[in-house]
């Protein structure tokens, strides 16, 4: 069974035909008037990001890269319901970019391989993206062969045959709802390199707009048996690190569709049993590629944050234990922190955590909490 079940609640109505299935599919047309204004207020906002940026010193844009692309990671996985280890995801990124962070754990090769593929998109978006490097990015996120319980065909396009269709589907067993059906697998070959060759070639339309009508595209044609979400995100990943001319990211386009995951499946649903006309999809996209843009302040008032931090005089001459627990708890460290969540943390005794915590305590970085005794717990201070 090659079907890709998707939980959501979404558009369904019925259509006679998908978007694939018209004839002169894939010309897709939009209605420039009507996405000018939005795509100049955009590209305007993304212009004044960068250039924000720009301005930081070379360890800022370091780290604010890192926490972005370490939340572009998670989300992307979210939205298809498979939560990583952020510790994990951050150590696996931070390695990969060669930079020194404190506290990196081990990572596994599920979550490696997500982020080899992110980086791979990011890091290379220049380079022309062909069937050889999909293959790697889907291998990389299966390292199994398997998706949960199903065998599937990793490094190549779905083989799956006319009598068992690649479909979206939703609802338990018998009460299935059918939200797409993709294209035959026979067609993939001439498919794919169509989409290819269009990708890796200039265009006369903005880059922004590519990204949108890319992974609308890339997601229609659906080539793979399982992932394809995940790969038509980081396509869009690349394309938009075209339209930035960086490898540097600083805004993250996966945690925003997360967060409009419900609207995000019922426009490509709703696109995708349309006609070839994609106006209302890209209004969607821009919608949320402007939301994406304006949500990094907070990315960038918490690297800001931390850097303020480190520049305390205060925090010099401590230790490692020290420096993973303090940065723990600026990424935002849920519950309360007591002397046996860090030296189960840090992997040291409770007399060791306790020194580190006092020491700290000392020198003004960490505050003891209200309560006291067994319930003792200490924030930062800052």
């Amino acid at each position: 069974m090659r079907r890709k079940h998707v939980i959501f609640t979404a558009y369904s109505a019925e259509n006679r035909m998908y978007i694939h299935q018209y004839k002169g599919w894939p010309n897709f047309t939009w209605n420039d008037r009507e996405l000018s204004k939005l795509l100049t207020a955009v590209r305007y906002k993304q212009g004044r990001l960068l250039g924000k940026m720009e301005g930081l010193g070379f360890s800022l844009k370091k780290e604010a890269t890192l926490q972005t692309l370490t939340l572009d990671v998670l989300k992307s996985s979210e939205i298809e319901g498979e939560i990583l280890n952020p510790d994990q995801v951050r150590s696996s990124i931070a390695r990969r970019l060669g930079m020194e962070v404190a506290g990196l754990v081990p990572s596994d090769r599920n979550v490696d391989g997500v982020v080899e593929m992110m980086l791979d998109a990011t890091q290379r978006h220049n380079l022309d993206l062909s069937d050889e490097r999909l293959f790697g990015w889907h291998a990389a996120l299966f390292p199994t062969g398997r998706s949960g319980m199903y065998k599937i065909v990793v490094g190549s396009w779905r083989n799956n045959s006319k009598d068992d269709p690649m479909q979206v589907i939703s609802g338990a067993m018998g009460r299935e709802t059918v939200h797409y059906q993709a294209p035959d697998a026979e067609l993939l070959e001439q498919e794919m390199k169509h989409f290819l060759t269009w990708f890796n070639s200039l265009s006369d339309f903005d880059p922004v707009l590519k990204a949108g009508i890319a992974h609308l595209w890339f997601l229609t044609i659906h080539p793979f048996d399982d992932g394809n979400g995940r790969i038509a995100r980081a396509i869009t990943d690349m394309q938009l690190g075209r339209a930035d001319e960086s490898t540097q990211r600083f805004y993250s386009m996966s945690a925003q569709i997360r967060v409009e995951r419900n609207t995000y499946y019922s426009m490509v649903e709703k696109t995708q049993k349309g006609n070839l006309d994609i106006t209302e999809w890209l209004k969607w996209f821009l919608v949320c590629y402007d939301r994406a843009l304006s949500n990094t302040d907070q990315t960038l008032a918490k690297v800001m944050q931390k850097a303020k931090y480190w520049e305390n005089t205060a925090t010099a001459n401590i230790n490692d234990r020290q420096r993973l627990m303090l940065n723990k708890l600026l990424d935002g460290f849920e519950g309360k922190l007591n002397s046996s969540k860090w030296a189960k943390i840090t992997k040291c005794s409770q007399d060791t955590a306790g020194r580190d915590i006092s020491t700290l305590v000392e020198k003004g970085l960490l505050l003891k909490e209200a309560a006291g005794g067994r319930s003792t717990s200490y924030i930062l201070n800052v």
